[in-house]
C-alpha cells in the first residue's frame, strides 16, 4: 500500500470525524440536553468502513460510488436538521464578529499577563486555549449553524478531491466532477439559506421539515461519480434494444439531466413555486432563482432532447447500412477495428502480391 494513499485515506475521514463531532457539539450545547452525545456514535459507521476499504481496497476508492461521502452525510446531516429546527433561538447583533474578536483580544491579553512568569509557556497555550473555547461557546447560534453548513459543503468537495480514486476514474474525470461539485454545492446552499431565512418560512414547522427534506435528497448526488463515467457497451442481446443503447452510449449526459430534474433544480423549483404560489411569499431573490431552476430545467429538456435525436439518426445511418445489430455506443472502437483490418489486408497484400502479377514477373 502507498504511503500517501493511506495518509490521504486516513486524514480525509479524520476530517469527515472532526466536522460531524463538531455539529453534535453544537446540538448538545443548544438542546441543553447529553443525550444528544449519542449522535456521535454514527462516527462508528465511517470508522468502521475505514478499516474495510483499507483491507479490501487498500485504501483505494470504488466504482461509481464513495462510501465515505455517504457515510459522513449519514454523521452531519441530522446534527444540521437539529439546528435548523431549533434555529433563532439566541439574540445576534449587528455586528457578533467584531464584539467577539474584541472580547477575545482582551481575553487573550488577561490570560498571558496571569500566565507570564511562574506558570510558564505551557499553561498560557492551555488558558489561551481554554478562553478561545469560551468564546466560541459565545457565538450565536444562527452565525454557528451558517458556518457548519459551509464548511460542510466545502468538506463534500475537498474530501472528494483528497479521497484515493479508484483504478475506474481518471484524474481528468475527477477535475470535473470536483468543478461539478463546486457549482452544485453553491446551489444547494443558497437553496438552504435563502429559503429557511424567510420569517414566514421559519414560522411554519412543517414547511421547514420539507424544506429540509428537498435539502437531504439533494445532497444524495455527491457521493455518486456516475456523472464523469459512461457505462460502457458490449453488443450483446440484452444491449440491442433501444433504450439500453441509448443508455450506454450517453450515460454520463444522461445521469446529469436526470440530477438535474429530480434531484437539485426541479424539486428546487417545486419548493420555490410552492412558497410563491401557496404561502405567498415572495421577494426579489426567491422569484430570481425560481426563473433561473426553470431555465436550467428547460434547458435540460432541449439537451434530452438533442440527445435523443442524435441517436435516432445514429440508428437510422446503420440500419441503412445494414449494421442493425451493431452497438452505435462505442463508435470508436468499432472504427478502431475496422481500421486495423484493413491495415491487415493491406500488409497480406504487399507480402503475397495476385498470381497476375506474380506470373508477370516470373515471365519477364
Amino acid at each position: 500500500m502507498e504511503l500517501m494513499v493511506l495518509l490521504n485515506a486516513l486524514v480525509t475521514r479524520l476530517l469527515f470525524v472532526l466536522h460531524s463531532l463538531i455539529g453534535v457539539w453544537r446540538v448538545t450545547a443548544v438542546k441543553k440536553e447529553p443525550k444528544y452525545w449519542l449522535l456521535a456514535l454514527l462516527n462508528l459507521l465511517l470508522c468502521l468502513e475505514t478499516g474495510l476499504t483499507l483491507k479490501f481496497k487498500q485504501g483505494r476508492g470504488y466504482k461509481w460510488f464513495s462510501p465515505a461521502i455517504f457515510l459522513y452525510l449519514i454523521c452531519t446531516v441530522p446534527s444540521l436538521w437539529l439546528l435548523e429546527i431549533h434555529h433563532g433561538t439566541q439574540y445576534c447583533g449587528n455586528e457578533p464578529g467584531a464584539v467577539q474578536v474584541n472580547i477575545s483580544n482582551q481575553d487573550f491579553n488577561q490570560s498571558r499577563d496571569r500566565s507570564h512568569g511562574s506558570e510558564g509557556t505551557d499553561h498560557h497555550i492551555i488558558q489561551t486555549a481554554k478562553v478561545f473555547v469560551n468564546q466560541l461557546s459565545t457565538i450565536c447560534e444562527t452565525v454557528w449553524t451558517l458556518a457548519l453548513h459551509q464548511t460542510f459543503l466545502l468538506l463534500l468537495v475537498v474530501g472528494r478531491w483528497l479521497l484515493p480514486i479508484g483504478v475506474e476514474i481518471t484524474r481528468d474525470q475527477l477535475s470535473q466532477l470536483l468543478l461539478m461539485f463546486v457549482g452544485t454545492a453553491a446551489d444547494i446552499l443558497e437553496f438552504a439559506s435563502e429559503t429557511l431565512d424567510i420569517e414566514d418560512v421559519r414560522k411554519n414547522y412543517a414547511l421547514i421539515n420539507a424544506i429540509l427534506a428537498v435539502w437531504t435528497w439533494s445532497m444524495l448526488q455527491f457521493p455518486l461519480d456516475l456523472a464523469v463515467q459512461h457505462i460502457g457497451c458490449k453488443p450483446t442481446a440484452s444491449t440491442r434494444r433501444i433504450p439500453s443503447l441509448l443508455l450506454c452510449r450517453y450515460s454520463a449526459e444522461l445521469w446529469n439531466i436526470g440530477v438535474s430534474l429530480f434531484i437539485q433544480d426541479g424539486p428546487f423549483f417545486i419548493v420555490r413555486s410552492i412558497l410563491m404560489g401557496h404561502f405567498r411569499i415572495f421577494n426579489q431573490m426567491l422569484v430570481f432563482f425560481t426563473a433561473k431552476n426553470i431555465l436550467v430545467v428547460t434547458l435540460q429538456l432541449y439537451r434530452l432532447a438533442v440527445i435523443t435525436l442524435d441517436f435516432r439518426a445514429t440508428i437510422l445511418q446503420k440500419s441503412r447500412k445494414g449494421e442493425v445489430g451493431c452497438c452505435p455506443c462505442e463508435p470508436y472502437e468499432a472504427s478502431a477495428h475496422a481500421t486495423a483490418d484493413r491495415d491487415t489486408e493491406m500488409k497480406e497484400f504487399v507480402a503475397f502480391p495476385p498470381k497476375e502479377e506474380s506470373q508477370a514477373l516470373s515471365e519477364d
